[in-house]
């Protein structure tokens, strides 16, 4: 069986899951990419996306054809590659791939990461989601909340399945030490996962236990905002910024942290997050998390059993919550043993393979294809 994995962007470092999708999804996998219509083949172009607009805007005015030049170059490309199945990432690249699909009669999936069911101006521009959740075979939510949400925005209940993100097998083979008060957070450095708040906690934390280190790795437009608040707060022999860094380096860290520390938020724009695949990771290492009350992170951290997990914007809180695992060794250690266990029992990413993998085999046997 031919699927063409449809993703906006190639290679995106914070988008390991879709690179887990392109590796362990069955079938030949043909990965479409730069866009939400995409434009590019891995392996070769499909259209000059420079072209494509103005060609586009130019038909649009004459009304020409019924396909723009992207969506005719694709549905030449996928008649070559003989697509049987169309996997989207992110909803509204599955609402641009409806065309396309409908014109080859080819079934679709749909697989929501965060944004695309929470940020307010990604769901306005994507008002036909009726439309996609009508001609969609599934749609794909990561956490409990993108489950409710998606079907309050009209997706059938039977087609919405709930199927959580895992971490690679190497975090599980991570022994984190517990030998020094350091701290790990890693992610893009925007409004959602709120990267001030860390600082700002960790700084309170700080004036208990001057010795405490933090390490915050990523890139993001809140970056140099960052920067600039650890070297008004005099706190750069604490608070390192190490950059984009790979899985091998992540996993060193975890393996010389006392936990992994994510504030996340609603932003100001409704974006939110899905599952972190960083809160999966840390704590398949054996790692406590400590976190807020947010999105997925709940479906996937026990509070009290393996991390913490605080309100949204409550600094303070989070601050204690660090200086227990400072001062407490042992808790850390039993909620890192914890944590592991409950990942390893109901979230590795072999399970979440597999779902996708039934749901492909069910969608191409319903259309005849399989």
């Amino acid at each position: 069986m031919n699927i063409a994995l449809c993703s906006p962007s190639k290679n995106t470092y914070s988008e390991t899951f879709i690179q887990a999708h392109k590796v362990f999804l069955k079938g030949n996998i043909h990965y479409y990419y730069h866009g939400e219509l995409p434009t590019k083949l891995e392996g070769g172009l499909v259209i000059n996306s420079r072209k494509s607009r103005i060609v586009d805007i130019f038909k649009g005015h004459l009304r020409l054809n019924k396909y723009s030049l992207a969506e005719q170059a694709l549905i030449t490309s996928f008649k070559l590659k003989k697509i049987d199945l169309v996997f989207a990432e992110y909803g509204p690249t599955g609402t641009r791939m409806l065309p396309v699909c409908k014109a080859l009669n080819l079934p679709l999936i749909v697989h929501f990461h965060g944004v695309d069911a929470s940020r307010n101006e990604v769901l306005e521009n994507n008002a036909n989601y009726s439309e996609l959740f009508e001609y969609a075979s599934y749609v794909i939510a990561v956490s409990k909340q993108m489950y409710s949400k998606l079907l309050k925005l009209g997706c059938p209940q039977e087609k919405l399945v709930y199927n959580v993100y895992g971490p690679r097998d190497g975090f599980f083979e991570v022994s984190p030490n517990f030998k020094k008060p350091q701290f790990i957070s890693i992610g893009r450095f925007v409004d959602k996962k709120a990267p001030y708040y860390l600082i700002i906690s960790f700084r309170k934390v700080l004036e208990k236990h001057p010795d405490g280190m933090l390490i915050m790795a990523g890139k993001g437009n809140l970056l140099n905002a960052c920067k600039n608040l650890v070297s008004y707060y005099n706190l750069e022999k604490n608070i390192h910024f190490p950059g984009v860094i790979s899985a091998d380096e992540f996993r060193g860290y975890l393996r010389d942290s006392r936990a992994l520390l994510q504030h996340s938020i609603k932003a100001e724009d409704g974006d939110s997050e899905g599952t972190p695949l960083a809160v999966l990771e840390a704590s398949a290492a054996g790692l406590p998390v400590i976190s807020t009350n947010h999105a997925g992170i709940p479906d996937v951290i026990i509070d009290g059993k393996t991390g913490f997990l605080v309100e949204e914007h409550d600094v303070d809180g989070m601050a204690l919550k660090i200086i227990s695992l400072i001062e407490n060794i042992e808790q850390a250690q039993h909620m890192g043993q914890s944590g592991k266990k409950n990942i390893r029992e109901n979230f590795t990413l072999e399970r979440h393979i597999t779902k996708l993998n039934e749901l492909v085999k069910t969608t191409l046997e319903n259309s005849g294809k399989y």
